[in-house]
């Protein structure tokens, strides 16, 4: 994200000047890197015969991060694992990752549990703010809308606090499902989640000049359905505004100049440090007044605002940790080693999905079905996985097949920790 002079934590001071500013209070999280014997160096083979190792290995490793896969193949140097928590992998074998789920929480007295769910209008950023709560990519990431076609499960551990994400379809109307032939899911999905909820999280893509003005009707329906439930406001991307002030507007009309009860003090002042939220003072009551007339555009019951890039390593670590600070007295769901509630199979499928909607043209990817022909295990441990891609038309793949396989291989390595050898071939729908 590039430098400015302007921050985000100086305009969050801007909209919120009478309040003090400061994240909430963080803890150093102290655990383990496993054991990865025999995973040093190891290259990884994807698509149509074709292997990647050495210099390509290591330029992937620089956009997987530190805690990649990637970097642990490599040798890599690994920050202090006293200071870093552990990030669990995820199962190749289905029925290992199915015990797993099913597995009595392995949690200590004192555990506490956050249910967290994600709303938003499709493309906002909720799978990319996902993934790096998580620390892994385990939600499919793509420019185009509704990537995510149905709810999907998200597990953080640390120490004695579980938060599970629930990553949403993006909230679309009746009419728009029924227009473009979406499943049912993608309606229903969301409202289900909510049923559940200990925290809503509000997604707004400040980049969108057509949609960040209001909250989407959906989205307000469905806050005001459940207005029982907390939530925030998180205003996502902007680090690609370059009018900075432009959030103070946005930021009165989404939460209509209240927040957790307070009318917002706007003032110009823009000089503060970056990256970090906008603190509410204690909540005084509840959030179930009466709400809503027609003409609503924002949600004054919001607990909290967050600004950030979900592409920000920092910013999302200052989300994470008032998540985890939210978490309540309760028994775990999942074992700590949980990530997802995705099965192996699931995974491949979405990622290879999420790269036919990054590579392939207008509507096209939405019209390719995927039948996986092999999944075992190799003799040396490597997972191999052989996809077939039924197309209207072969052209429509043919020639991107190689950059999907590979890129979707390498994704996965950072999901299963372990070596992918990922075959895609094409055949036309009949």
């Amino acid at each position: 994200m590039a430098a400015t002079s302007w921050s985000k934590a100086a305009l969050s001071q801007a909209v919120l000047g009478f309040w003090q500013l400061g994240p909430v209070a963080a803890r150093e999280w102290t655990t383990r890197f496993p054991s990865l014997l025999g995973c040093q160096r190891r290259s990884v083979t994807c698509v149509a015969g074709g292997a990647f190792s050495g210099p390509l290995l290591a330029s992937a490793s620089r956009r997987y991060g530190q805690n990649s896969a990637l970097d642990r193949f490599l040798g890599l140097s690994q920050p202090d694992s006293s200071l870093t928590s552990r990030i669990p992998a995820v199962s190749m074998h289905r029925d290992e990752q199915d015990l797993l789920l099913v597995h009595h929480p392995d949690m200590p007295e004192n555990s506490r549990v956050l249910r967290v769910v994600l709303l938003g209008a499709p493309n906002a950023g909720k799978s990319t703010l996902s993934n790096q709560l998580l620390g892994r990519k385990v939600f499919p990431v793509s420019k185009k809308v509704h990537t995510t076609r149905c709810q999907a499960l998200g597990v953080i551990t640390e120490k004695e606090a579980q938060v599970i994400l629930l990553d949403t379809p993006g909230l679309i109307s009746p009419v728009k499902q029924k227009r473009h032939h979406l499943e049912l899911s993608l309606l229903e999905d969301p409202w289900k989640s909510m049923e559940s909820a200990d925290l809503v999280v509000v997604l707004v893509d400040v980049s969108d000049k057509w949609t960040r003005k209001q909250l989407s009707p959906q989205v307000l329906q469905c806050l005001t359905q459940f207005s029982q439930v907390p939530s925030i406001l998180v205003m996502n991307k902007v680090d690609c505004l370059k009018q900075k002030s432009v959030l103070l507007e946005l930021t009165a009309a989404l939460t209509e100049g209240v927040v957790n009860g307070k009318k917002l003090k706007l003032r110009q002042a823009f000089h503060s440090q970056p990256g970090t939220h906008c603190p509410s003072p204690a909540a005084k009551g509840s959030n179930t007044q009466s709400v809503g007339g027609p003409q609503r555009i924002g949600w004054p019951y919001f607990q909290e605002i967050f600004m950030l890039s979900a592409l920000s390593q920092e910013d999302v670590k200052i989300l994470k940790q008032y998540l985890l600070a939210q978490a309540q007295p309760g028994p775990w769901e999942f074992h700590s080693e949980v990530l997802t509630s995705q099965t192996p199979e699931e995974i491949c499928a979405n990622i290879i999905r999420e790269k036919l909607l990054e590579h392939l043209p207008q509507e096209v990817p939405y019209n390719v079905q995927q039948k996986t022909i092999m999944w075992e295990e190799g003799p040396s441990g490597e997972l191999v996985i052989v996809q077939k891609l039924l197309v209207p038309k072969e052209s429509h793949v043919g020639h991107l097949i190689s950059q999907i396989a590979e890129e979707a291989g390498r994704d996965l390595m950072d999901i299963f920790l372990c070596e992918v050898q990922l075959r895609l071939s094409v055949k036309l729908l009949n």
